[in-house]
């Protein structure tokens, strides 16, 4: 990694920090390219990434309406896991939690990705049961797992509540050490600087208003900044898939919702791993500066708004103080909405959108940090060679169709 002398640091510091050189380009966007990628969120830039460094198209823009990482990429908890029951989801997601495992040092920028390990709990006989039944599957998929009892989830986090007489007391739980939290906007960054070294042009603050069509196929967008051609578009707009979907005349089966997060004040040391309490729809881990990321379930409202409401406020962080007594009174910094889009299955779309030309990576529901960098690699080999690597086929649109449907809601629903 780029490392940098405490004079040279000191130096920048007495002027202001003005030496420092782009860590990417802002160039004007050109009326071709080979390849479009409609999203400079995580996703779409580690597409443009992926199709550089794997497959050396690199006459790539990323089109961004915003900022970059500015939507569900800067509005997550940041959790990184791989805790899926079926082989499908879990050669999906532990093939990113490998790329994380690697990634600082591929795009030689520090992503922050802490594996401190996540604990699911269970709070009954039958979730016991069902938790066992987990770890089972989990091993048989490659992943690591481990059953916990009672004592083990206390002696993993003290600061749980293990009382006999809660609302839905603790009866064990599982256990991933590989997965942790990584931050956000690190991994953004580190793709686009790796992307637009390798000659990506990454354009902001240009909005796609229009799908370009000829005899059926896609052969561009239009933006505000004027048409843009290519042999090839690829959606990852997350949120807003289904409207990019409308552009071309057709219809994804996702729906948009939002999904609320918060952070604490910044506290000594008082938890060590991710955890998650499914009765009570709530999630916590710590950040390295010492605030509380919280997270739970969608507001159940279909909506673009990157807001939540009161209630599932009140569901969440009352959750946390059942869950965790001894922080009830910590207070919050700041929340936040992100847009996330749900299929009927929980599971991801990778792969052709069914007009030709046009890609589409959606449908990741709450899960989309986790899954960066896989998402990106994928969608990047199917629109470089037109055929789906073995990890994508299971994902593609089509199983909407056929009914081999990948339901993974349980594990999906809030976790992420």
């Amino acid at each position: 990694m780029t490392r940098y002398s405490g004079w040279k640091l000191f130096k920048e510091g007495l002027r202001g920090h003005k030496g420092w050189a782009q860590a990417w380009r802002t160039p004007k966007l050109k009326p071709e390219y080979d390849a479009v990628i409609v999203g400079g969120g995580g996703h779409g830039l580690a597409t443009a990434y992926y199709l550089a460094k794997n497959h050396k198209i690199t006459n790539v823009a990323v089109i961004e309406k915003g900022w970059l990482g500015g939507g569900n990429t800067g509005r997550n908890t940041t959790v990184i896991r791989s805790n899926y029951f079926y082989p499908e989801s879990a050669d999906l997601y532990d093939m990113s939690v490998r790329l994380y495992e690697g990634l600082s040092k591929d795009l030689n920028y520090n992503i922050m990705f802490s594996q401190r390990g996540m604990i699911v709990t269970a709070h009954s006989e039958p979730e016991m049961e069902m938790a066992a039944r987990q770890v089972n599957a989990m091993h048989l998929n490659g992943v690591d797992a481990e059953f916990l009892d009672a004592k083990q989830v206390k002696r993993a986090e003290p600061a749980l509540n293990t009382r006999s007489d809660m609302r839905y007391p603790i009866h064990g739980g599982v256990l991933q050490k590989r997965a942790g939290t990584g931050r956000h906007d690190a991994v953004a960054w580190g793709f686009a600087r790796a992307a637009d070294q390798l000659g990506v042009d990454i354009i902001q603050n240009c909005e796609v208003t229009d799908v370009i069509l000829e005899g059926g196929r896609c052969a561009g967008v239009v933006t505000s900044l004027g048409e843009v051609r290519a042999s090839m578009v690829g959606a990852a707009a997350a949120g807003h898939s289904s409207t990019i979907a409308k552009m071309a005349g057709f219809e994804l089966p996702i729906e948009s919702y939002a999904l609320q997060a918060f952070v604490s004040e910044p506290l000594k040391p008082v938890l060590k791993t991710v955890v998650l309490c499914p009765p009570f729809g709530t999630y916590v881990s710590q950040s390295d500066k010492g605030g509380l990321v919280i997270g739970g379930g969608l507001d159940r409202v279909p909506s673009y708004g990157q807001r939540g409401n009161l209630p599932m406020q009140e569901a969440v962080l009352s959750g946390l103080a059942e869950m965790m007594p001894s922080l009830a009174k910590v207070k919050l910094l700041r929340h936040w909405g992100g847009i996330v889009d749900v299929t009927p299955d929980s599971s991801p779309i990778i792969g052709p959108s069914g007009v030709d030309g046009l890609y589409v990576n959606c449908g990741w529901g709450t899960g989309g940090f986790k899954a960066i960098p896989v998402g990106g690699y994928l969608l990047a080999h199917v629109m470089a060679t037109g055929t789906h690597h073995n990890v994508s086929r299971p994902f593609d649109l089509t199983r909407f169709i056929s009914g081999r449907l990948v339901d993974e809601s349980a594990a999906s629903g809030i976790a992420h």
